[in-house]
């Protein structure tokens, strides 16, 4: 089953699912995946992974002409017993949650010096969360970084991007069997950043994984969560808000495969827009491959265009190779405020502006309840109340 409904002018959809179809990477990627820059031609704008990101406004992370001239500080607060290491290139455990499937993530591969890798030990349930601060200082950096969870540890992860610069990465989630992981990646650039990332999680059997990815600052983001399993079991929750105001472009490119039996994935996004130039994507690919047979799949997207001038392209597509599934769909749907709350809120003596905060706020919250971090939600709700305060 599948839902695909239409949206105003301004915003454009697409949706499809495709039984015995080929590999959705084949299908939709200019090149296969591979470490080596050189396999991946500079793209042109045309190409389906690239047709609606602004390729000029990228710095030259995309064409080879961007060369780390800055850097980020990266500072990491973990509870007790968990390891916290800074390693060079030939570490085994770097690259292994999946390989850079654009010329962007190769290119970020080929060019970090150091990575930093978090890991949490077989067995570990940690009471307190894992803080990583990402800073930038300016200029252009690339990054490289791992979170490992050994069989049946529990962790929370709360990654905060701050500061100014050009970033490239690759961060990678390694979950061993019986783990459960709940990682929170918040980018709170400035307004000049441009930050691109590929994520890649490698779920183990029964194992748990969670990402909530919360977008609200710098001029271009575009972040690539991709999710495979290492066996049967696995279930993965993919959740997401972003705030797009005037000029920004923000990207969310989500792609899971399901390449063992018997697992599931959820995932949910929904954003807002305001001002002239705002523009949000949002591309969910599933792909269910023939030997996924029992998948339970689901990807939904949201978006509230608050202003004139704003632009959403929400695409979700699904790719199912076996007929053996619990259950798959999509859904994709933008609009404007709903008249009918409006008018609600305000015959109880709720003024205008107040009232359409509340519409907003509450079209948020039930992501925000997500995290399970109570700091992490309010200091993320009075930074959507601090957005409104522009426009509404």
């Amino acid at each position: 089953m599948a839902e695909a409904q239409n949206i105003p002018a301004g915003s454009t959809t697409a949706g499809s699912i495709a039984v015995a179809a080929e590999s959705t990477v084949a299908t939709r990627m200019s090149a296969p995946p591979s470490f080596d820059v050189a396999d991946f031609p500079v793209p042109h704008g045309r190409e389906e992974e690239w047709r609606f990101t602004p390729l000029e406004r990228l710095a030259g992370l995309h064409d080879g002409t961007a060369v780390a001239t800055g850097g980020i500080k990266v500072a990491v607060e973990a509870p007790e017993g968990v390891i916290v290491e800074t390693v060079g290139r030939d570490d085994a455990r770097l690259g292994r949650a999946g390989t850079p499937v654009d010329r962007v993530a190769a290119q970020a591969y080929s060019s970090f010096e150091q990575a930093s890798v978090v890991t949490v030990p077989k067995e570990t349930v940690l009471s307190e969360p894992i803080r990583i601060a990402v800073h930038g200082e300016g200029g252009t950096a690339f990054a490289h970084q791992v979170v490992e969870l050994g069989a049946f540890a529990e962790a929370v992860v709360v990654i905060d991007h701050t500061g100014d610069a050009v970033l490239a990465a690759n961060v990678d989630y390694l979950l061993g069997d019986g783990a459960k992981l709940t990682v929170v990646s918040v980018q709170d650039w400035d307004d000049k950043a441009v930050h691109v990332s590929q994520h890649n999680a490698l779920i183990g059997r029964d194992a748990s994984f969670k990402s909530v990815v919360v977008t609200f600052g710098g001029d271009v983001v575009r972040l690539h969560p991709r999710v495979s399993y290492a066996g049967t079991g696995g279930e993965a929750e993919l959740f997401g808000l972003y705030f797009t105001d005037a000029g920004q472009h923000q990207e969310h490119r989500l792609l899971v495969t399901h390449n063992a039996p018997h697992c599931k994935s959820n995932a949910a996004y929904k954003g807002a827009l305001q001002g002239e130039a705002a523009h949000a994507v949002w591309i969910g690919d599933v792909l269910i491959e023939a030997s996924a047979e029992g998948t339970d799949t689901y990807e939904m997207n949201r978006n509230l265009v608050l202003t004139d001038g704003a632009r959403v392209d929400s695409v979700p597509n699904l790719e199912i190779e076996t007929g053996e599934i619990v259950g798959a769909g999509h859904a994709s749907a933008t609009g404007r405020f709903d008249d009918e709350q409006l008018f609600y809120l305000q015959s109880r003596g709720i003024p205008a502006d107040e009232a359409r905060r509340l519409v907003v706020r509450g079209f948020f919250a039930e992501l925000v309840q997500k995290i399970g971090l109570p700091d992490v939600e309010e200091r993320l709700l009075t930074k959507i109340d601090a957005e409104l305060e522009a426009s509404v």
